[in-house]
């Protein structure tokens, strides 16, 4: 039998082509993040028996935050992430919108500072209440 080119040419193709149609699962690294929200840990102490948690998963190369809210005792009417180290205030950087609910999930994209903020535990979530307007319960967000 002979080959000529054009028939080792096909077979070669169709030898490469069966390797590259094959689906690959590529993983995406992430890092998962944890809040313990209470009102031991708003500043001043709020006093509040409520608690709560936001668990959240970092995507660094779409710097997409996924989160998961949840909170018990209180009625939220607003939460917020805010940029603060641990025992200090600071000012809202992300806003979990109108409609709080327990159980509230969503993700944000942050910028470059956000995540550099994220990174080094300088963010908090804050949930306020109609109780406690200034702040109800608050957790800051580490590396979990």
């Amino acid at each position: 039998m002979k080959l000529t080119v054009s028939k080792i040419a096909l077979s070669l193709l169709i030898v490469v082509g069966s390797f590259s149609c094959k689906e690959k699962e590529v993983a995406i690294p992430t890092v998962k993040y944890m809040a313990m929200l209470s009102g031991a840990s708003e500043v001043p102490a709020s006093g509040s028996t409520a608690n709560g948690m936001l668990d959240a998963i970092y995507t660094p190369s779409t710097k997409t935050l996924a989160y998961t809210l949840t909170y018990s005792g209180t009625t939220a009417t607003a939460a917020h992430i805010h940029k603060a180290a641990a025992g200090a205030n600071g000012g809202v950087v992300l806003n979990f919108g109108t409609a709080i609910t327990n159980g509230l999930v969503g993700s944000f994209t942050l910028t470059a500072e956000q995540e550099a903020d994220l990174m080094a535990s300088m963010l908090y979530v804050n949930l306020h209440s109609a109780k406690t307007p200034s702040g109800e319960i608050r957790g800051q967000l580490l590396k979990n």
